[in-house]
């Protein structure tokens, strides 16, 4: 095809502090030598850092980067903002922290054409460059961890999927349903893809999609992020009880039961009740997969190695644990 017959591209950007990884996510898209006509927009919420200046001083170097406001900072009202700004048919989301790899927006632009569907995506590829980092990069990709999602596995066939990671949509079909849920702070593309599943479209997963992950980088930012997916996995279940899966209830029912096993043996061990002692199984039985699983994980380095037990606990209990507590005990407290 002529560079005429390819359709223009709107690459959607919500970026909120991301002063460390906005230049080299948005060098990404440019670099992607997409032969239609192409567009980056970035949503640019009220970030504590050098975020804006940065974005504003992309921007004024290549005319095809467009800076929004999001006053409200929130993901989903970014990407309704973006899309609504957009010029083109066909939206590709790329977080500020994300980076696509080579032919990323050519490859899906033919798979929508190919497989007619309404959004397509592909891989999470998490990469950290720091020990901890590099922990947590493998901690989405083991089953251990993260890893029974299709979408934090190479591996996994290519197919229609649940959700895929970020998407490259069809404006029509996103208009379709009502676009991203602004109510839904975290998990609104699984919420999104979930409505237009409903509404009889495809979401197609292709490991030939990759985007480049880079996680969080403290034990902080690690657990407050898992303490609010937990959160939000939650309220999606909340609203659309068919999408519950052993899957996600597999941690907070492994918090339930590290709390009531530890409790017990405790109880056991101060009154001489040996039944009660047996409590403790569970905190030593979890302990163990969790150091099994570290050692059984590929290739890696010692100190990154070092990290993944800590990494994969804080993960589990965590997200479990923000599961347990929901949006609606938060919603009572600012009552």
């Amino acid at each position: 095809m002529s560079s005429a017959d390819w359709p223009g591209v709107s690459v959607v950007m919500p970026v909120l502090n991301e002063e460390r990884h906005l230049a080299a996510a948005v060098g990404r898209v440019l670099d992607q030598e997409y032969p239609g006509e192409l567009e980056v927009v970035l949503a640019i919420g009220p970030s504590r850092d050098e975020t804006a200046e940065i974005a504003a001083g992309i921007a004024a170097g290549d005319a095809r980067i467009r800076v929004v406001p999001n006053p409200a900072g929130r993901t989903p009202h970014a990407l309704n903002a973006g899309v609504a700004a957009a010029r083109h048919d066909i939206i590709v989301r790329v977080d500020g922290h994300g980076e696509l790899t080579d032919g990323y927006i050519r490859r899906a632009v033919e798979l929508l054409e190919e497989t007619g569907a309404a959004n397509v995506g592909g891989v999470m590829d998490a990469q950290g460059t720091t020990p901890f980092e590099q922990a947590v990069a493998s901690a989405y990709t083991s089953r251990v961890g993260l890893g029974g999602s299709r979408f934090h596995l190479t591996s996994s066939p290519a197919g229609e999927a649940e959700t895929v990671f970020l998407g490259v949509f069809r404006r029509e079909a996103l208009q379709a349903v009502g676009g991203f849920d602004e109510t839904m702070h975290r998990a609104q593309d699984w919420e999104l893809n979930h409505r237009l599943r409903g509404s009889g479209r495809r979401i197609w997963f292709s490991p030939e999609l990759r985007v480049t992950y880079r996680p969080r980088s403290s034990l902080r930012a690690l657990a407050q992020q898992m303490y609010d997916t937990g959160k939000w996995r939650r309220e999606v279940i909340r609203r659309h009880p068919d999408t519950a899966n052993p899957r996600y209830l597999a941690p907070p029912v492994a918090v339930l039961g590290l709390a009531v096993g530890t409790a017990a043996g405790a109880v056991g061990a101060l009154t001489g009740r040996r039944l009660l002692r047996l409590g403790f199984a569970a905190p030593l039985g979890y302990l163990s997969l969790v150091t099994v699983g570290s050692l059984t994980t590929g290739p890696m380095p010692a100190r990154a190695r070092a990290w993944l037990p800590v990494v994969l606990a804080v993960t589990h209990v965590c997200w479990g644990a923000g599961f347990l507590v929901g949006l609606e005990q938060d919603r009572r407290r600012a009552g």
